[in-house]
């Protein structure tokens, strides 16, 4: 018997592994589908080229074929492995602004308020400038500037402020908006991610268990009572207890998929594949939230990008040099964040990543020469989509149903355009002259609006910041209370990115990491499942 099982050793659940298990009272068991976080690609930052092919480690989901996207299916890389997504994504360490979170508490999220979430960032962060009024320094989770800079990232900062825009030099700090380069969140040159900063450090705890390559299969209920869990491991069926609470932690595709399967989701769509319902829940797997991202590439006149860098040469700088060179890149080096002229309020609406490399489908299509890319976003979506089961059985990946662009009044695709033409008119700047080559995607400069938005129909991705498929709330179709307890069973909660009411303008790893600070404050303070506002043991249930 464990106190608590929590279910993803991700972006958050190697935060909450690392909290509860502080105290020796309490026994913590952690689930996680993938392997052990040994492969080198992982911890050497640039090597985030290479994972894309490194399908072990990526649960590799697909949406279904977007209507408004030319019927495509989109890629959604999601992290199978200790760290999850922080384990393989681009390092890029931003909070978002004070009214994201101030959104929330609008939304029926009491206590999410910036006032309420700064602590928690604090927290979490050890930022290598050192603390102050928007940062911590003795947190896991480390922060540090780039050691390696490409010149073409340069070049990006420089023509946004040839456009008007202002240099920034900290995007999580008193101003979000303007060009720079991106805090990453690396130590000594190498990634940090959540199992690196949270879960390595106590892995000796004798009262923390770690199990990999098991998939939980659903969570164990007796009436509305969360008990524990069924996993597999190889062919066989095991099953865990929880004498206080399950965690889900699988992040925004997985999290609900869980929760369907056990009951817990649209009685219609549940009864269609023959599961029980214990608890019906609309809510579950909706209100499903993503960036959607246009790039823009141009070949460039000077052999200085990655597309052709040689791989045994940065492996010998980062493994034989003491962690230097390009290999400590995260590649997306340096980014924007802009105000367009259909900004709805004072907030940066627009975000900007810059790669020194030509980066077509997620870098899957290698392109020939050199080059380089802009991606561009729009960061407040009214687009709302949603995830479903594909079948009962729990090694089918669930129907993703992003539904990009389909807003009523068609502003997404309206900001899409205004991402794809702010991108163009950057890379015309003149301090590209020197390293400009011809346009590679689009093929060419003159592009009107309708062809802009072919353009975005065509070729536009994820930029991998699904959230909201469990949302939290106090109406009748939020599905976690704004303590992230689920609505309608006891012990159990939801804790990670699915919980989110909208997204924030920006990077989405360390908000959820602050949502699972947050969340271990109130699980290890109640110290037990609740039955009505007090705790219970599971007994009581």
């Amino acid at each position: 018997m464990f106190d608590y099982v929590i279910v993803g050793a991700g972006s958050a659940g190697c935060v909450l592994a690392n909290r509860l298990s502080a105290d020796p009272s309490v026994r913590v068991l952690l689930l996680e589908a993938g392997p052990r976080d040994r492969h080198p690609l992982i911890h050497m930052p640039a090597g985030i080229a290479k994972l894309v092919n490194v399908r072990r480690l990526n649960w590799d989901y697909a949406t279904e074929p977007e209507p408004a996207l030319d019927g495509r299916r989109l890629w959604w890389p999601r992290g199978r492995v200790l760290g999850g997504s922080s384990s393989i994504n681009a390092m890029c360490y931003v909070r978002g602004v004070p009214g994201d979170y101030d959104d929330w508490a609008s939304d029926g999220a009491a206590g999410w308020a910036w006032r309420d979430v700064l602590p928690a960032f604090l927290r979490s962060e050890s930022n290598a400038r050192g603390a102050g009024a928007l940062h911590g320094a003795d947190g896991p989770l480390s922060v540090a500037d780039l050691r390696y800079v490409n010149p073409l990232s340069s070049a990006f900062v420089a023509a946004g402020q040839q456009l008007g825009h202002p240099r920034n030099g900290d995007f999580n700090g008193a101003q979000q908006e303007g060009f720079g380069l991106y805090q990453v969140t690396q130590k000594d040159g190498a990634r940090c991610s959540t199992a690196v900063g949270y879960l390595r450090p106590v892995l000796t705890r004798p009262n923390l268990e770690v199990r990999t390559g098991v998939l939980v299969t659903r969570v164990l209920l007796e009436g509305r009572c969360a008990v524990g869990v069924e996993y597999a491991h190889g062919r066989q069926l095991h099953s865990v207890r929880a004498g206080r609470e399950v965690l889900l932690s699988g992040g925004t595709i997985n999290s609900p998929q869980l929760l369907m399967l056990s009951g817990i989701g649209p009685a219609a769509d549940l009864r269609g594949h023959g599961i029980d319902v214990v608890h019906d829940a609309p809510g579950v797997g909706g209100n499903l939230q993503d960036h959607l991202d246009v790039c823009t590439l141009h070949a460039s006149t000077q052999p200085i990008t990655y597309d052709r860098a040689s791989d045994l040469r940065i492996a010998f700088d980062y493994f034989l040099r003491g962690h230097r060179g390009p290999g400590t890149s995260n590649i997306a080096e340096a980014g924007a964040f802009v105000r367009s002229p259909l900004a709805a309020d004072g907030r940066a609406d627009i975000q900007m990543h810059f790669v020194p490399a030509q980066l077509d489908d997620h870098g899957r299509h290698r392109l020939p020469g050199d080059g380089y890319t802009v991606h561009a976003c729009f960061l407040r979506p009214r687009s709302r989509g949603r995830i479903a089961l594909a079948s009962p059985d729990p090694a089918s990946k669930p129907r993703i149903h992003a539904n990009y662009l389909s807003d009523a009044d068609g502003f997404d695709a309206r900001m899409m355009v205004e991402c794809a033409r702010m991108s163009r008119e950057l890379l015309m700047q003149p301090a590209f002259d020197r390293y400009r080559g011809a346009p590679v995607i689009p093929r060419r400069n003159d592009l009107d609006d309708a062809q802009l938005l072919a353009f975005v129909r065509a070729k536009a991705e994820s930029v991998y910041h699904p959230v909201g498929s469990c949302r939290m709330g106090v109406d009748p179709d939020s599905v976690v209370d704004p303590q992230l307890r689920v609505h309608g069973i006891e012990g159990l909660r939801v804790v990670d990115a699915a919980v989110m009411p909208r997204l924030i303008g920006g990077n989405t790893n360390a908000p959820t990491i602050m949502i699972a600070e947050r969340a271990s404050d109130w699980i290890a303070g109640t110290g037990g499942a609740r039955v009505g506002n007090r705790a219970a043991t599971v007994d009581e249930c």
